[in-house]
């Protein structure tokens, strides 16, 4: 992150996290989350809560700093070069530290939240269902309430820490009445690992390895009433919010991709072919200046959604939506154009670049993948274009026949479009 996106007391934050990662978290430590060595990486996440750096964002009441997520992001950029799973065990207390500082109750963020960002607790989050990915509304872990209490069944996957977590919030339907309006019918509830709660699996992922990712299985998990976070049947509340820290870590995350580059051009700056430097060469040149542009451009826009919610702008959603999809796609060609500047010794555990590219194919799926993200940013964006009134230039007015237009929209005139197949 540049220094003038920063002020001063985030320039600091980045440069210490910058010390951190430097000094602190080995070569050896990476290998064996690699190799599946290590399950999940709480040594880290316990060193990080000792630099208070978990939950930047939130009151220092509860063990935070009350940062910005533009220091957030400037954090992000240096541990992402770490690879996805270290990026994300930074970021989890980030996103569930949200729901539980938007929602909780000053008793939930005494025993939750103020002990995560202390790495007291580790944190995960249950939201995927083998049944549907992107489908959240069609959740089938049920909560049923009785006496007091909620009784769960059902399974999550693909949960990032189901192998090393404390607790996790998990979103279950608890209205089922027939008719119920689907974002009506979720609730998120905080579980504690306990009876009941077992993770059954681990899979076996092509990057992203050691952070404990795994299928999570409820039987008959009893959930006191007051773990219940926000109102009942208002997940769909929480999930939005939550949508925010999910994306936009995952977009800083990316940013790291800066080490794969900065190896590429350390490397084609030593080897030689044919008498000179591949830096020479301008093959090599156009995949440097192509990606250094995708790096800055990401950066920008990541920084611009940073920005946006700590104004609180209307518009957030759109834009750390655009700044997911953006980051993470930059960051794939960014790294594919490492490994091909390397050529075939990228390909080889010699370097990181192969692992850097195995984490990276991730980021375009988990939090919502790009598909997704343009779903959303097309919707928002047709929505906020036609609510405004003209109080920008009518460009329509500029055109050579503007009394025209209107036969655009006249049955004869569709009819000929169609006529022609367009």
């Amino acid at each position: 992150m540049y220094d003038f996106l920063l002020d001063q007391k985030e320039r600091d934050l980045r440069d210490s996290v910058r010390n951190f990662v430097r000094d602190e978290v080995s070569s050896g430590f990476l290998q064996a989350m690699d190799r599946d060595e290590i399950k999940y990486p709480r040594e880290f996440v316990e060193k990080l809560a000792a630099h208070k750096f978990l939950g930047l964002r939130f009151p220092e009441k509860w063990g935070g700093r009350g940062m910005s997520w533009a220091a957030e992001v400037a954090a992000l950029e240096e541990v992402g070069c770490l690879g996805m799973a270290l990026s994300c065990s930074f970021a989890m207390p980030s996103i569930v530290g949200e729901a539980l500082n938007h929602f909780g109750t000053d008793e939930q963020k005494k025993k939750y939240l103020k002990p995560c960002l202390e790495g007291r607790l580790v944190a995960a989050e249950g939201l995927t269902e083998p049944r549907g990915g992107s489908d959240f509304f069609g959740a089938t872990t049920r909560a049923v309430l009785k006496n007091g209490r909620f009784v769960l069944n059902g399974q999550k996957r693909f949960v990032v820490g189901a192998e090393g977590a404390d607790f996790f919030l998990v979103y279950c339907k608890t209205n089922f009445e027939p008719d119920a309006p689907k974002a009506e019918r979720i609730s998120l509830i905080i579980v504690d690992r306990g009876p009941g709660v077992k993770t059954e699996h681990l899979y076996g992922l092509m990057g992203c390895r050691g952070g404990g990712t795994g299928r999570l299985v409820f039987r008959n998990a009893e959930v006191p009433l007051e773990n219940l976070l926000g109102t009942l049947h208002g997940g769909a509340a929480c999930f939005n919010q939550m949508m925010i820290p999910e994306r936009l870590t995952s977009a800083a995350g990316c940013l790291g991709a800066w080490g794969a580059l900065d190896l590429a051009v350390r490397y084609s700056n030593k080897r030689k072919a044919f008498g000179s430097s591949l830096s020479r060469f301008q093959a090599v040149n156009f995949m440097v200046a192509d990606s250094i542009t995708k790096l800055d451009a990401a950066r920008a826009l990541v920084y611009m959604a940073a920005r946006a919610v700590d104004s609180n702008y209307p518009n957030q959603r759109r834009i750390v939506s655009e700044a997911k999809r953006f980051a993470t796609e930059s960051a794939w060609d960014i790294v594919n154009n490492a490994m091909q500047i390397l050529g075939g010794i990228g390909y080889t555990s010699i370097y990181p670049v192969e692992k850097m590219l195995r984490d990276t194919r991730l980021a375009l799926i988990w939090t919502g993948t790009s598909q997704i993200m343009n779903l959303l940013v097309q919707h928002e964006y047709y929505d906020e274009v036609l609510k405004q009134p003209y109080e920008r230039r009518r460009a329509e007015q500029d055109a050579m026949n503007p009394d025209e237009r209107e036969r655009c929209f006249t049955d004869e005139d569709m009819w000929e479009v169609h006529d022609r197949g367009i």
